[in-house]
């Protein structure tokens, strides 16, 4: 019976050591790519002289094409760019980063060579030999073209969840159009991807592995992988399958069925175009769903003569009737006093409005952190930090109260043995 658990510990640990290496090995490249991405920016750019050398050699190239006639002049066109560098906030960012690289690859590697011929340190050597390795990779090239796809797709559904005020029936089309091209990239991307990273490694001189050969795991997990894994299975599963799918779960978890039903009811109360998609069944299946313990029998049946009143009434009230959304519509109905009159209606509002769509607070949230977060002030504990992020975040809030209310209000707290 010992001989017999020993047996199943040592199998459980090796599929468990198997699993990690998987893991492990499909996460890699994707884990780092972004930083090794950064650190190439940072080493080209890190200087003003390199800065500039990279824009002289990226003009004598335009210059040069423009002479042989390979490039059209036009207002706008052949604009000097430079790289740039990806934002903690920003997720757009990441994808302009790409573009950036793929753009002025060939600026990049030339500063990079004359670095290393001109560097003054050994370390500066160093870190130059180091980004030329990556973007002499063909698995960096690879990463970096299936990237720039996966991240074209999602950029506009990125841009959209940015606005602070979000039109939520575009927000759905986007979603669901997101989510079909990241399948169809899936089926059908992989020759095309492999075709464009070719070429591009063909026009820069980068080695091109036998495809049918046999795939070696680097990082020390070799010992785990399988004889038949090619290097061309190695570069459509593990790296192109992995990332597109990874992607896909991440829609489908973010924005489920029930999620994207949710988000379509609740376009039912958006006024926009003098309340054209506004649906008192969709309202009142909105609550018997999503909100039954905010609402009792009573009042639901209720909510139902109340949408009644209120479709003949909104469209023609002179404060009502220009709105475009929700959060206008619930402001309005302050205003007017008809929250109360239609009190279940401006309940159900409030309860719409808490559900976030929008990245843009979220995104507000990390750049006050940063501001806040300072190196003299990273010892902070976990509740003073909040607090002083709500209070910077929610700057018209905080207008409201004086410094002399704010005291008051802890002189009332308890009895001190000291006068404020």
């Amino acid at each position: 019976m010992i001989i017999l658990m020993l047996i199943m510990c040592i199998v459980l640990l090796t599929d468990y050591n198997l699993l990690w290496w998987l893991l492990q090995e499909r996460s890699f490249q994707f884990i780092i790519f972004f930083s090794n991405l950064a650190f190439i920016i940072n080493v080209v750019c890190s200087s003003s002289k390199r800065h500039d050398e990279l824009q002289a050699i990226e003009l004598d190239g335009i210059t040069l094409l423009l002479e042989m006639g390979e490039l059209e002049t036009d207002k706008g066109k052949n604009q000097i760019g430079t790289l740039k560098r990806v934002g903690d906030t920003r997720w757009s960012s990441h994808f302009y980063s790409i573009c950036s690289m793929m753009k002025i690859y060939n600026s990049s590697c030339l500063v990079l060579q004359k670095i290393i011929v001109d560097g003054s340190t050994y370390s500066q050597r160093g870190d130059v030999d180091a980004a030329l390795n990556m973007l002499s990779s063909f698995e960096f090239i690879l990463i970096l073209h299936m990237m720039k796809d996966i991240m074209g797709i999602t950029d506009g559904l990125c841009q959209a969840l940015q606005k602070e005020s979000q039109d939520i029936l575009n927000a759905l089309h986007l979603i669901c159009f997101t989510k079909i091209l990241i399948q169809k990239l899936r089926e059908d991307g992989w020759q095309n991807l492999l075709k464009g990273v070719v070429f591009f490694c063909e026009q820069h001189d980068i080695d091109i592995p036998d495809f049918n050969s046999t795939y070696v795991a680097s990082h020390g997990y070799s010992r785990h992988q399988k004889d038949h894994v090619t290097m061309e299975h190695h570069f459509r599963v593990n790296i192109f399958l992995v990332r597109v799918d990874k992607q896909l779960q991440e829609l489908n978890d973010k924005f489920s069925e029930q999620t994207m039903e949710l988000l379509t009811l609740s376009n039912a109360l958006v006024p926009k175009d003098a309340y054209k998609a506004f649906n008192i069944k969709d309202i009142c299946t909105l609550v018997n769903k999503y909100y039954p313990l905010d609402f009792s029998e009573q009042e639901k049946i209720s909510l139902k003569f109340q949408l009644q009143h209120f479709i003949i009434d909104a469209p023609n009230h002179p404060n009502l009737k220009n709105l475009s959304t929700m959060l206008e519509l619930c402001q309005s109905l302050a205003r007017t006093g008809k929250s109360r009159t239609f009190y279940l209606i401006d309940r159900l509002i409030h309860l719409s409005l808490t559900f976030p769509i929008s990245t843009t607070t979220t995104e507000r949230s990390f750049s006050a952190m940063k501001i806040i977060k300072t190196r003299l002030q990273n010892k902070m504990e976990d509740e003073f930090l909040v607090d002083n992020m709500i209070i910077y975040i929610e700057k018209e809030i905080v207008e409201n109260f004086s410094s002399d209310s704010i005291i008051d209000e802890l002189r009332d707290l308890k009895e001190r043995r000291t006068i404020f």
